[in-house]
């Protein structure tokens, strides 16, 4: 479905409140996603339909070795669309975390605009952002992304990215660098993904290196997003980073460990024994 529905998902999953807004076609594609999420007990209650724009579509194509080749259908989407006037506010306000990501303001001016004018907006109300640079080169430049997100990822209160988005953002990929210029420039925790490596966490407490989940991997798109919800999850519940980086594995973890962004993901009663065990061995 798309980055922020998937975290939106995985956070549901895990017992968290969640909403997706967004914009999508008023279409055969846009009911099916509307429908799922509401399955998955995600609010669609500010999702917008277009009658003019069709909604965007991802196909993913296997091959026998397992790798997997995604093909985005994007422009002149109802999503690409998207500005302040679809935005409720009040509904925004009712919100302890609003999560973004880089994917956003790479779809139109319009939709640059929106995420730039949203985060104002939370630093005005006191609402904690949640940033994920997912910079997707097909969408843009690494140059255009540069300059429009790294602005953004400074101004988080959680950035959670890969290595290679700390290369292109900070000029570095090493995930101690990555923390310590966020942290400096006033994010107040910090996740870096190292695929197969793992991860590593930080805040103004310390810095940790998270093994990754031991699972065998069949389909990693969607891991990412994956560990967001369960990072975020530890994080609105007062957990301490490094807690929240297991989490954070654990849920990747799971999300590769089967075809699809969300399939894999679990119900909290599985997680949490799943998680108990994880930290047993990490004592």
């Amino acid at each position: 479905m798309g980055a922020e529905s998937n975290v939106a998902v995985g956070l549901a999953k895990l017992g968290i409140e969640s909403g997706w807004v967004s914009k999508v076609g008023n279409d055969e594609f846009g009911q099916f996603i509307i429908r799922e999420l509401k399955a998955e007990g995600v609010d669609t209650c500010q999702v917008g339909l277009s009658n003019d724009h069709p909604t965007a579509i991802m196909f993913k194509q296997f091959s026998a070795s397992l790798d997997s080749s995604v093909f985005y259908y994007r422009q002149g989407s109802a999503a690409s669309t998207l500005g302040m006037e679809d935005i409720n506010l009040e509904y925004l306000r009712q919100a302890r975390m609003i999560h973004l990501s880089g994917i956003t303001p790479a779809l139109s001016d319009s939709c640059k605009q929106t995420v730039i004018e949203l985060f104002r907006f939370a630093k005005q109300e006191g609402i904690l952002i949640s940033f994920d640079p997912n910079i997707r080169r097909k969408l843009w430049s690494e140059e255009m992304a540069r300059e429009t997100l790294k602005p953004l990822l400074l101004a988080a209160d959680i950035a959670l990215l890969g290595e290679d988005e700390g290369e292109i953002l900070l000029g570095t990929r090493d995930a101690k660098a990555i923390s310590e210029l966020l942290l400096q420039a006033g994010v107040k925790a910090v996740g870096v993904k190292q695929g197969s490596k793992g991860s590593s966490v930080a805040d103004a407490r310390g810095f940790h290196k998270i093994a990754p989940y031991p699972v065998k991997v069949v389909d990693t798109i969607g891991a990412g997003d994956a560990f967001n919800a369960g990072f975020l999850t530890g994080f609105l519940e007062g957990k301490p980073v490094e807690e929240c980086g297991l989490m954070g594995s654990l849920m990747g973890g799971l999300a590769v460990s089967s075809y699809g962004d969300t399939e894999g993901l679990p119900d909290r009663a599985t997680f949490d024994r799943l998680l108990a065990q994880t930290e047993e061995i990490h004592r």
